[in-house]
């Protein structure tokens, strides 16, 4: 399994395309629906909603994919049954929490029959410290298919004859990340959790600390897989956020980085164990274009993301990763009731003492 990667996107992706075409019509036919009717807090540079809890719902085109890279053969493309992932996300004060699935009223898991079930789950736990951001997640992958089959099977027929299938192929991973905001001018909440809202357009440099713990499991036949992954890296971001007539925004943002990445590969293969270990110097650059529009109850808006990673596995050898997703939120702000307002704020006072 040492040279399972993940495969290249396709940056003509139509379910990206797609969700630039709804965020047109959406700014064409509800950005003056609208406007300021409840009071908040406001300073000279932002605006608060201490009161208010935020839910929203994410809809994203990126896509599992791994390529199984054999060099005596042909490559084994291998994809999950699905074509958006669904984001649901409540975000209130300091604290944020998202949950993202496969939807099937989206169109998630067409023709199991022929491509099998995939399953997705993704846990995430974001925490905003003052002008430090500490994030958690996890998230699990099962169920691929590969996608290829004409390499291995001439005859087949795409659309009648089914998929080789890996159910009990998966992928877990657990990571972190640490920033810290240096612009005290510069709300990255009026991007990401929305619980507030930035009122003159600013920018910040917003380094970051990212490491995460991934397995890769394969098993079929005779053959039994496991690659363990640790990665570190040190990411120097910048974000700007352009207010255009005080309730529209367009941020963009790049953020390159530098790492570690320490790999353990073990597998068996008819009884016969194999294990092996190798250490890489990765580089990443991942950025994006995020645009929308925002009021004291109603927020929406899309963004287009890309990331871009690489690592040489030997002096003739680069693993690269590019790929390219958008998204799509719609967001609804309420205020708190009582039992979660009283204990939250507790501890958001005992944070800011």
């Amino acid at each position: 399994m040492k040279a399972l990667k993940k495969k290249n996107a396709n940056p003509t992706n139509h379910n990206t395309i797609g969700l630039c075409v709804v965020l047109a019509v959406f700014f064409l036919n509800f950005s003056s629906l609208y406007s300021q009717n409840e009071k908040s807090q406001d300073t000279v540079n932002f605006i608060y909603y201490p009161d208010k809890i935020m839910i929203r719902a994410n809809l994203s085109t990126q896509s599992d994919n791994y390529l199984l890279n054999n060099k005596k053969g042909s490559n084994l493309d291998l994809e999950t049954n699905n074509s958006y992932k669904l984001f649901l996300s409540v975000d209130y004060k300091f604290i944020g929490f998202s949950y993202g699935f496969y939807p099937k009223f989206f169109g998630g898991n067409k023709d199991e029959d022929l491509k099998g079930k995939s399953t997705f789950s993704d846990y995430n736990f974001r925490f905003f410290l003052g002008r430090w951001l500490q994030t958690v997640n996890y998230s699990k992958t099962k169920g691929y298919y590969v996608a290829n089959m004409k390499d291995f099977a001439p005859d087949w027929v795409e659309g009648k004859d089914p998929y080789l299938q890996f159910p009990d192929f998966k992928t877990l991973q657990l990571g972190m990340s640490t920033s810290y905001i240096f612009n005290p001018k510069f709300s990255l909440k009026s991007i990401t959790s929305f619980t507030e809202w930035q009122k003159k357009s600013a920018g910040s440099f917003v380094p970051s600390l990212i490491y995460s713990y991934n397995t890769i499991h394969s098993k079929s036949n005779d053959l039994d897989g496991k690659q363990k992954e640790f990665d570190i890296r040190l990411a120097a971001g910048y974000y700007y956020n352009f207010i255009i007539h005080k309730r529209f925004y367009i941020a963009p943002n790049l953020s390159p980085s530098l790492g570690v990445k320490f790999m353990k590969d073990k597998s068996i293969d008819s009884g016969v164990e194999t294990i092996e270990k190798e250490t890489y110097f990765t580089r990443n650059l991942d950025g994006g274009l995020k645009m929308g529009y925002n009021s004291d109850r109603i927020l929406f808006g899309a963004s287009l993301n890309f990331s871009i990673s690489s690592y040489n596995e030997d002096k003739n050898n680069i693993i690269s990763n590019d790929k390219i997703y958008g998204l799509l939120y719609f967001g609804y702000r309420f205020n708190a009731p009582g039992f979660i307002a009283k204990p939250v704020e507790k501890i958001d006072d005992k944070i800011k003492m």
